[in-house]
């Protein structure tokens, strides 16, 4: 079954501005996270590892890479150096559930 989480999806352009915009997708990941309200791994990135080739590795999906950035607070960029602790969020499910 193909993941269909988007970061894009409550952009605030899009409903009159009612819907979450991707700070606020950001966010609500990071939060859940701290409140162990989703499932996360730890990891710690080395040498030559991008986000999104972990993001490939965990759900198959490299675009999924800002979902590791949301959760481990990090920002959004793609290459971060060796050694960054990263939180994996494992069940991607959850993700979809909170963010849509």
């Amino acid at each position: 079954m193909p993941i269909t989480i988007n970061r894009y999806r409550r952009v605030n352009l899009i409903g009159g501005g009612k819907k979450m915009g991707t700070s606020r997708v950001s966010y609500a990941i990071r939060r859940s996270v701290e409140l162990g309200t989703i499932s996360v791994e730890k990891y710690t990135l080395k040498e030559n590892e991008r986000l999104d080739t972990i993001a490939g590795r965990y759900y198959g999906d490299a675009s999924l890479w800002w979902v590791i950035a949301a959760a481990s607070g990090i920002g959004w960029g793609l290459q971060v150096p060796a050694g960054t602790h990263l939180t994996i969020p494992t069940k991607i499910g959850q993700v979809e559930a909170l963010v849509g």
